[in-house]
């Protein structure tokens, strides 16, 4: 027992002492100024472990570059002037010239309509242009005589206007009767259907035996001048943007690019049921892949920036503030932008952004980074102020990779860690043997034995044997061994007893 209340007092004791250390310490440290980061105060997790181990993080140098501020718009492109070519006269279909993709010249045949109505109309109107024209000059022989006769006085007025409206009839009939012919030979030459203009046959819509008829849409054609692509842009990006931007196409699902052009037309007002404007770009430069009717992305350039600090958004940290104006009590979000950056590789600090031009994941930075630091790209989310880090992307020193260094191997010949060509786990410590407790003490000390009687004439008593020592229990506390218990001395051998006679004086023997 004596043992065990001596270990708690030094227990206590040094207990004792590490508190007090630590108290002195955080009174130095409070009563401390002056410095950069005097005001800041001790960032004790990382002096005493209260943050845990460094925080794995990568690291990237941060660089400058250029940075544009684009407007981004989905559009089809198309031809410049597509050309639905009808059929002028109805009647049935009875031969198709030309396919989708067809390559096409001003004046081709597409179709071929039935056409033998049409020629015997005109057959008929060329038929009554004869007999009118038999007939007007009937009446206009006629018609100079009768205007001799009534200049001389032989007719009287009534018979002359008789005379000269059958004539004017008869010029009316000729001019009609040619009209007809026109229109008939038109009809006629109509039921070939023809290319109006050089391009490509983008669709047909009909086919041999179908009726033809006004107004439907037999081809489309599409005018080989050029492609274009229409943006409808809302306000804002419609208010800024102007005729001669240069614009890039590209795939929305690839981001290949597939052409380059201008913005050629605005149109002066907004869809009154959208609200937007449309905006037509002309293509100048365009791929082979480009097609009519492919869904493209356009990026209409508005401004561009060079050697200006660029960061990835991934690497920023977004903060909201909710402020809550008094006078108008609205609320308002207020953001803020920070990142990390890497301090001598193991200390990590927080640094405030001012940011420009945004370009898809790219952002500008104004103010808050300089070109050269190394901007903590992965990990950065837990990171406080000052907090350590292990930034796990450091390049390799010399000699690690580069092959201008030793490699160190071990006894199987393969490098440190490694197991038949294949890194391996460093194993785990082995645990440090627990202490074996001290025996505990053992029981009573032995009685002492007793000496032996006198032996007298009748005979001393003899020597009382002593009692055994009590053997102690096993005092020790669970896990500890007790101390064996002391053996008891042995008891001392009794004195011999004195021998009387009535002649001779006692005797006394001396005890050994």
């Amino acid at each position: 027992m004596g043992v065990l209340n001596r270990v708690e007092q030094r227990s206590k004791l040094g207990m004792g002492v590490w508190m007090g250390s630590l108290f002195l310490m955080v009174l130095l440290n409070s009563c401390s100024g002056g410095g950069e980061d005097a005001g800041a105060g001790m960032d004790f997790a990382a002096m005493f472990g209260g943050g845990g181990r460094p925080t794995s993080v990568e690291v990237m140098e941060v660089q400058t570059g250029t940075i544009t501020d684009e407007i981004r718009s989905f559009g089809t492109v198309r031809a410049q002037d597509v050309v639905n070519v009808t059929p002028q006269v109805s009647n049935r279909v009875v031969a198709i010239y030309a396919d989708l993709g067809d390559s096409v010249s001003q004046g081709d045949p597409l179709a071929k309509i039935y056409d033998v109505p049409f020629r015997d109309a005109y057959q008929q109107a060329q038929s009554q242009f004869l007999q009118a024209q038999t007939t007007f000059r009937r009446d206009s022989v006629q018609f100079e005589r009768q205007t001799l006769l009534f200049e001389t006085g032989s007719i009287s007025a009534s018979e002359f206007e008789n005379v000269r409206a059958t004539f004017e009839n008869s010029r009316s009939q000729l001019e009609s009767a040619g009209a007809a012919i026109t229109q008939s030979l038109e009809n006629l030459n109509n039921t070939v259907v023809r290319s109006p203009v050089n391009g490509v046959v983008l669709s047909r819509s009909i086919a041999e035996g179908d009726i033809a008829s006004g107004g439907q849409t037999m081809f489309e054609v599409a005018n080989l001048t050029g492609y274009e692509t229409r943006l409808y842009l809302p306000l804002k990006d419609w208010e800024e943007v102007r005729i001669g931007l240069d614009v890039a196409l590209s795939l929305s699902n690839e981001g290949t690019l597939l052409g380059r052009g201008t913005i050629s037309r605005i149109s002066p007002q907004l869809d009154e049921v959208t609200g937007l404007g449309e905006v037509v770009v002309s293509l100048t430069d365009v791929s082979p892949r480009l097609r009519q009717g492919m869904l493209a992305e356009s990026r209409i350039t508005l401004e561009t920036r060079e050697n200006r600090v660029i960061i990835p958004r991934s690497a920023m940290i977004e903060r909201i503030d909710t402020y809550i104006e008094p006078e108008t009590n609205t609320v308002e979000l207020r953001r803020s932008y920070s990142v990390f950056v890497a301090m001598g590789d193991t200390v990590a600090m927080q640094r405030e952004l001012t940011l420009g031009l945004e370009q898809g994941e790219r952002i500008e930075v104004l103010s808050g980074l300089r070109a050269g630091e190394k901007l903590i790209v992965t990990g950065q989310a837990n990171l406080r102020m000052r907090a350590p880090i292990r930034v796990a992307n450091l390049p390799d020193a010399p000699g690690e990779g580069d092959g201008e260094g030793i490699e160190v191997l071990d006894e199987s010949g393969q490098r440190p860690g490694m197991r038949n060509g294949q890194w391996q786990g460093r194993p785990g410590g082995q645990g440090r043997p627990g202490m074996e407790g001290r025996p505990g003490g053992q029981g009573g000390r032995p009685g002492v034995e007793g000496r032996p009687g006198v032996q007298g004439q009748q005979g001393g008593r003899p020597g009382m044997e002593g009692r055994p020592g009590v053997q102690g229990q096993q005092g020790g506390r669970p896990g500890m061994e007790g101390r064996p218990g002391g053996q008891g001395r042995p008891g001392m051998e009794g004195r011999p007893s004195t021998t009387t006679s009535s002649d001779e004086s006692p005797e006394t023997t001396p005890a050994p």
